[in-house]
């Protein structure tokens, strides 16, 4: 902004620049070397120690810069407003100079028609937003400039010399499209505060001035120069605060607005009127100043909502300066008032050096800048410490004017009447942190704190006030974010016995400290484990006094919280602690119940589950084996706890189906030979049981080691075979071999061992050997049992009869009762009486089964006569099926005249047709060709050996030289002019006789896909189409010679059968089925339709 019009003066040894003499040198600000970056570089390697530190300058640059604009004023400078970037000037010449700084090289100049030796301007007045511009002349004459217009125009109503403008800020900033000023507030040298509104809007019925109003006269009459009005948006909308200055007073008015601010309209004589009979709340500096000012500083000056936040009146003793607080509750808005002196003038003819009178003033963040007759000063209004000073490069004769400021863009200028200087602000902050940090006020000085070292100073600074004050915690947080070594700070909480604190220390080094740190992580992690501790002992000990000094509920509540607090940093530094030193550690404290949590929260389970075995609470073992995802942890323990909780241990398996059952068997071979209550179950069984059966293992280890436990002695006795047994029926088979999966030839071993009898019958019949296991079960006497096996073998009706011979020969011979035999034949059906005779003695009585024998005989004529009837039923079924036959020769079907061949569609009764039953019609030509279509290929083969068959009885029955011609006519016969019944490109074939008909026959069986062009349609049509008994080509004499000699019932016979071949279904409706399989297409596939 303006950069290429600024010259920055060169600073002169002593920092004065004097005027007098040749410009000084231009230098661009930005390139040249800076005098701080050595004291930079040693901060950033600079280590704090207690009070050690050295107090790192960051001044990286100037505060202040003044410049001086290259522009040539065309006439002395009388008044220069700036704002919203836009600076007008205006020149003793009657001129206002308006320069847009983003456009600096458009100068507008605006005459004011009006000679100088009658208007002469006192001052310029511009609102925050740049487009209202007031002049005042000490004639009392003003004029109204509005942005855009190319020459001013006169307030006729504004009859007083102008010394201040209160401007509508909320207004004019929060629209850009306002024409009106709203209100302002207008302090005239006469004393008196106005009211006026001004709108640049043409209005032929209205001026500018849309009304100007006196609201307030001070008594004193005095000028009022400065004035200043502000709004309570967010506080109360319809609340104002108003300040005005005197040379010597300072007025507060406030009150209440009767309307809304934005809903325009007279608002300010209310709060004025409730003082026209009361004194304003004022302030009085007394002296001889004949010129003051009232200056403003906003944080958010851009903003129109934005509130000012201090205020800086210029007196006669000094500077007055405060902030403004909104919430009062009094009449008072100006809080932490102070009196800021003048400096000395730098003019060293004074001894000792005078304070002079400032001409004008400004307010930055920090600062008060002052201007004099021929330098330029400012004091830090942190600690009134004189910052800057520069002399002013005057010209001969130049007088200096005044400094003005940018309300909203924060730019500060200096002019006089013949230069204009820009003074610029940067790096205001610079030394806002050490002065706040010489004050002590740390939050304030780490907020403006820019580099690592400065911060590290405050830090350490805060620390070492905080450990004096004794708030040790407070401190310990300090020392953790400063660079003071570990062991020192330990030390200082350490000597005042802190270690409270110094633990809260350790935990913030902990967390500020890196991850790849891991040993410094280790360490401090490890040493808070033990601070955790020995506090835990110590509140223990606390505990167990029960002293009348200590309140026994607080010292458990604390105890209760530090654990948590020891749980939650074990949790959250589980990876920083090296698990074997703090196991001795905790040990060593004798905390189980903490020991038990490290182990669980770093998944060293197996530790736990030890633990729980040690003190024999095997409930607990196992749930901390539950609560575990490591499946060897199941395996390792298992045979322990089987042997003293198997019930608890096998629930914890079930719940648990990712485990290798065969891991498991060392467990569940605990109880193979160890005693058991009879009366409470086998829970080895039970979790095979549930691994068999509900899981579906097919592991034949498992299977069989279900088969050991139940036939141990340890499960009972042999005569409780109902377990074993109950297994070997429903035990799983392989799908692919029918087999169980367990051994057989061991559970056959095992059990005969045991002698488990049932069990081995079940084994037998499961190896398919009936014959042993039923012997097996006849040697026990267990009758039922062979019975049962006996009918197994469900496929072999031989077998069983055999299996039950030999249980009628243990029946009769071996139990000797006749009675017994006779109630054992019931049960069977194999079996008769007349085969269990054998086995009867030679000399037993009949009478014990006379009955059996009756009955049997009984029995056999019934069976004979239900034979005989079966034959009769026969005999009349066939009888029947005859004359049904019989009578299917003599069905018909009705068809119209009209009715049509469904192939040529022509009428059905030009000639020979067939009908079917589902009404389909056919011309018999037509039949024969549409029926070789859909023939199979064996029904092909069938239709030409009968053609072959009727050419051969044609050709060795008939003379065709003998042939007369049926018109009668004698002619002589060719054969070659007449159609025979097989192919026309086999046609020469059929002179030799019966040898070149097996050579066709051969070559039809052999055609393939040639036996449908075989067939001759119109030959076949002519044979099956002719009247029986008739040949043709045939006479009368050699018709009846083949009659008489049978030769005529053969063909006739032969083509029955080729008109039953060819008219046994319809083939359309036949079609229909056999072309499921066929394309759609005939010829190649059409590939065109592939995807």
């Amino acid at each position: 902004m303006f950069d290429d019009y600024v010259e920055h003066a060169a600073p002169a040894a002593g920092g004065v620049t004097y005027g007098t003499g040749a410009p000084p040198p231009m230098r661009y600000e930005g390139f040249e070397p800076s005098p701080y970056d050595h004291e930079n570089a040693r901060e950033n390697e600079l280590g704090t120690h207690d009070n050690q530190h050295i107090n790192p300058s960051t001044a990286l640059a100037s505060i202040f810069d003044l410049g001086r604009v290259q522009y040539t004023l065309p006439a002395p400078l009388v008044s220069l407003v700036v704002a919203s970037d836009l600076l007008a000037m205006g020149l003793s010449s009657n001129v206002i100079v308006l320069i847009e700084l983003a456009h600096a090289d458009q100068v507008l100049k605006i005459p004011i028609p009006r000679k100088p030796s009658e208007f002469s301007i006192y001052k310029l007045f511009m609102d925050p937003s740049g487009r209202h511009l007031i002049i005042t002349s000490l004639e009392g004459e003003n004029w109204y400039l509005f942005r855009g217009w190319k020459k001013p125009k006169q307030l006729k109503t504004f009859k007083m010399v102008i010394e201040s403008v209160a401007w509508n800020k909320a207004a004019l900033l929060s629209s850009t499209h306002l024409t009106s000023t709203r209100e302002i507030l207008i302090g005239a040298r006469n004393g008196t505060i106005y009211e006026a509104v001004l709108d640049a809007e043409e209005d032929f019925f209205k001026s500018q001035e849309r009304y100007l109003n006196a609201v307030f006269s001070l008594r004193e009459r005095q000028p009022i120069t400065g004035l200043n009005f502000d709004f309570f948006p967010s506080l109360d909308p319809k609340k104002a605060l108003i300040v005005a200055i005197t040379t010597s007073r300072i007025y507060q008015f406030s009150g209440v607005l009767p309307r809304r601010p934005d809903e325009g309209g007279r608002v300010f004589g209310m709060i004025f009127g409730a003082y026209r009979d009361t004194v304003p709340k004022f302030s009085e500096l007394p002296g001889n100043i004949r010129h003051s000012e009232l200056h403003y500083y906003t944080p958010n000056s851009g903003q129109s909502q934005s509130l000012p936040r201090e205020i800086a009146w210029m007196t006669s003793p000094g500077i007055y300066h405060g902030t403004l607080n909104f919430q009062s509750t009094t009449d008072d808005f100006i809080d932490g008032a102070q009196l800021f002196p003048y400096p000395a003038s730098p003019n060293v003819s004074q001894d000792p050096p005078q304070p002079e009178f400032p001409i004008s003033m400004t307010l930055t963040e920090f600062h008060l800048v002052l201007l004099y007759s021929d330098w330029i000063a400012a004091i830090s209004l942190l600690d009134e410490s004189l910052v800057y000073k520069e002399l002013l490069p005057l010209k001969h004769g130049e007088t200096a004017r005044a400094l003005t400021a940018d309300p909203v863009r924060k730019t500060y200028w200096a002019y006089t009447d013949q230069s204009l200087f820009e003074l610029i602000v940067g790096n205001e902050d610079r030394d806002v942190w050490k002065i706040n940090l010489q004050k002590e006020n740390f939050d304030v000085a780490l907020k403006y704190a820019k580099t690592a070292g400065q911060r590290d100073l405050i830090f350490a600074s805060h620390a070492q006030a905080l450990l004096k004050t004794k708030r040790y915690f407070p401190a310990a947080q300090a020392f953790a974010q400063c660079s003071i070594p570990f062991e020192d700070v330990a030390l200082k909480f350490l000597d005042v016995n802190e270690r409270d604190a110094l633990r809260s220390y350790l935990m913030l080094r902990l967390e500020q400290t890196r991850k790849s740190d891991v040993t410094q992580r280790m360490m401090l992690a490890t040493w808070l484990v033990e601070f955790y501790l020995s506090k835990h002992d110590e509140l223990d000990d606390l505990t167990a006094l029960s002293s009348a000094q200590y309140d026994v509920e607080n010292v458990k509540t604390e105890r209760s919280i530090l654990e948590d607090d020891l749980r939650r940093f074990l949790e959250s530094h589980k990876d920083d602690l090296e698990p074997n030193a703090v196991y001795e550690l905790i040990q060593s404290h004798g905390r189980t119940d903490i020991y038990l949590f490290y182990a669980a929260l770093i998944c060293h389970f197996e530790r736990v589950v030890e633990h729980w075995i040690l003190e024999e609470d095997w409930v607990k073992a196992i749930d901390a084996i539950s609560r575990q995802s490591n499946l060897e942890l199941y395996y390792q323990f298992g045979p322990v706890l089987m042997r003293n909780t198997p019930r608890d241990t096998v629930d914890s398996w079930i719940r648990q189906p990712a485990l290798d059952p065969l891991r498991l068997v060392p467990a569940l071979l605990q109880f193979q030979f160890a005693p058991r209550d009879p009366l409470s179950p086998n829970h080895a069984t039970r979790y095979l049981n549930h691994v068999i059966f509900e899981q579906l293992n097919t592991s034949s280890t498992l299977h069989n080691l279900f088969i050991t436990l139940h036939a141990s002695p340890a499960a009972g006795s042999p005569e409780d075979d109902g377990p074993l047994l109950r297994f070997l029926m429903t035990a799983p088979v392989d799908s692919l071999t029918g087999k169980p999966y367990y051994d057989l030839d061991y559970a056959l071993r095992l059990c005969s061992e045991t002698g488990r009898i049932q069990p081995c019958v079940h084994i037998y019949s499961q190896m398919g050997l009936w014959e042993s296991s039923v012997d097996l079960a006849l040697e026990k006497g267990d009758l039922e049992l062979a019975k049962l096996n006996a009918d197994k073998p469900e496929d072999d009706p031989q077998l069983r009869k055999k299996l039950w011979l030999k249980i009628a020969k243990f029946v009769v011979q071996d139990k000797k009762d006749i009675k017994m035999a006779m109630r054992f034949l019931e049960s069977t059906d194999l079996l008769k009486i007349e085969d269990i005779l054998p086995f009867f003695p030679d000399f037993v009585v009949i009478d014990d089964f006379k009955d059996e024998i009756a009955n049997a005989l009984e029995s056999y004529s019934a069976q004979i006569e239900a034979l005989k009837n079966e034959m009769d039923d026969a005999t009349r079924s066939a009888e029947s099926m005859k004359e049904y036959i019989v009578g299917l020769k003599n069905r018909f079907i009705t068809v119209d005249a009209g009715e049509k061949c469904s192939v040529c569609s022509i009428a059905i009764l030009t000639r020979q047709f067939y009908v079917f039953p589902c009404h389909h019609a056919f011309h018999a030509d037509c039949l024969v060709g549409l029926t070789k279509e859909y023939l199979p290929a064996h029904a092909l083969r069938r239709l030409l050996l009968l053609q072959d068959e009727i050419v051969k009885g044609k050709a060795g029955s008939i003379d065709r030289s003998d042939a007369t011609p049926i018109d009668g006519n004698a002619a002589t016969w060719h054969p070659g002019t007449q159609r025979t019944l097989i192919s026309q490109n086999l046609a020469a074939q059929t002179q030799n006789g019966q040898r070149q008909s097996n050579a066709i026959g051969r070559n039809l069986l052999s055609a393939g896909d040639r036996l449908r062009d075989l067939i001759m349609p119109d030959a076949l049509v002519t044979v099956i189409t002719s009247p029986a008994g008739w040949i043709p080509g045939i006479g009368g004499a050699q018709r009846n010679a083949l009659v008489e000699s049978g030769a005529a019932k053969r063909l006739e016979k032969l083509r029955s059968e080729l008109e039953d071949t060819l008219a046994s279904a319809c083939p359309l409706c036949e079609s229909v089925i056999v072309g499921l399989d066929k394309s759609f297409t005939k010829g190649e596939p059409d590939t065109t339709w592939e995807v």
